[in-house]
């Protein structure tokens, strides 16, 4: 018995369909456990007298306690990522949900808050993978299309209306 060629392309749909969600439900729930995972320690050394020495000694027991067990998502390099994370994007409501892990560690290596709310804004508009993220933050298209003073004020419209 054969099977309809239309019954096997609708249930792979289905099964692609089904596949993509996941993934992207669990890289939504990744980037808010990374965020507070961040929180945590942002909040925990701004009680710690001396800051810097202290936020180097509370990521890096913490690294030691849970990257044994759980992996390099819990390296001390990757602890302070989390730690700029919040610092960057302070307010979880803030957080896209289109937005990947490799989204925002992108976004929270640009300083210039400008800079980094126009890319997000970008991101937004033309659906920009993360892969397509970094490319245009390597290319300086900011830079770019600020010293074009024609784009720009057409980029800006859109970030000052949100």
């Amino acid at each position: 018995m054969e099977l309809k060629k239309g019954l096997i392309e609708q249930i792979q749909a289905i099964v692609v369909t089904a596949q993509v969600k996941a993934v992207r439900a669990v890289d939504t729930e990744r980037v808010l456990m990374y965020w507070q995972i961040g929180k945590i320690i942002f909040e925990e050394e701004q009680e710690g007298k001396e800051r810097a020495d202290y936020g180097k000694y509370l990521i890096k027991s913490i690294s030691d306690e849970f990257q044994p067990q759980l992996g390099t998502g819990f390296s001390v390099r990757q602890l302070e990522m989390n730690r700029q994370f919040y610092r960057a994007f302070p307010n979880t409501h803030a957080l896209r949900s289109q937005f990947s892990w490799t989204h925002y560690r992108t976004l929270i290596r640009i300083e210039n808050q400008d800079k980094k709310d126009f890319y997000i804004a970008e991101v937004e508009k033309n659906n920009w993978t993360a892969r397509q993220l970094e490319r245009q933050v390597n290319s300086q298209l900011f830079e770019r299309l600020l010293l074009s003073n024609e784009v720009l004020p057409v980029c800006w419209t859109a970030i000052d209306q949100t």
